[in-house]
């Protein structure tokens, strides 16, 4: 039988989600725990790899079993999430049709990544400090225009993987202004004039390794003033990876939602 989990983990303390033969990784930590509650060998197969100190807080996993769970789902989860480490919480557990992949069924991945404009200690963990003098979003979102539809997206590829193919379809993209929960709740900071929190917004069919990285260190580049929109559609067609941005920090990045 084929089981589905929901969970989200914060990646600060491991090397990704795939598991690495000298690291801690998500996927080496559920399938351990698993085993124990278990008390048999599981492995599990993820939606897709993310990078060192990146996030998920809607990730998926599916793992196999010969014989149903012998716990309600319940008690399965409350054991589950009692064993593991803080870092990773498990949502839920359903049983699901054998042929259905928790990688190779996805039909969209959803990622957002964070900046903050000014210093605030309350959210160095999971968002990057962007403290350019001048950021144009209205530039960065026209940017993000030419990101959509199908292309061959090696120009946001980290170099040397081992990809069939780094064809992608993106449907979305946009940066948008938003207020952390602290700052809603208590006030802490002036931002009655332009918001110095951001997100950027981007959903596709698929991910190549450091792809939305790249992307957004590129689009950085358009809200700088060092590059004019129309540049990413040239990067999309001609260019290579030492021609697009620098990689942003991956401990502002979240994959925050799967579908199939």
């Amino acid at each position: 039988m084929r089981y589905f989990l929901s969970l989200s983990y914060d990646g600060s303390a491991f090397c990704g989600w795939q598991i690495q033969a000298d690291a801690p990784s998500v996927q080496a930590c559920l399938e351990s725990t698993l085993s124990r509650l278990l008390n048999r060998p599981v492995a599990v197969t993820g939606a897709g790899r993310t990078d060192t100190g990146v996030h998920a807080s809607a990730y998926v996993a599916h793992f196999d079993l010969e014989a149903p769970l012998p716990f309600q789902e319940a008690d399965f989860l409350y054991k589950l999430n009692a064993m593991l480490p803080r870092e990773v919480a498990v949502h839920s557990v359903s049983p699901v049709p054998d042929d259905l992949h928790a990688r190779f069924s996805a039909t969209r991945r959803d990622y957002t990544y964070f900046i903050h404009r000014q210093k605030d200690p309350f959210v160095r963990h999971y968002s990057w400090l962007c403290s350019y003098p001048e950021l144009d979003f209205e530039a960065m979102n026209q940017a993000c225009q030419y990101l959509l539809g199908t292309h061959d997206f090696s120009c946001f590829e980290k170099t040397g993987t081992d990809n069939k193919t780094s064809i992608c379809t993106v449907v979305d993209a946009y940066w948008a202004p938003y207020l952390p929960s602290h700052v809603q709740v208590m006030g802490a900071l002036d931002t009655a004039s332009a918001s110095p929190y951001w997100y950027f917004r981007i959903s596709a069919n698929r991910f190549l390794r450091n792809m939305v990285r790249a992307t957004v260190g590129s689009l950085i580049e358009v809200g700088r003033g060092k590059q004019e929109p129309q540049w990413i559609a040239r990067l999309i067609a001609s260019g290579t990876r030492s021609d697009a941005g620098e990689s942003v920090p991956g401990h502002a990045l979240f994959l925050n939602k799967v579908s199939y």
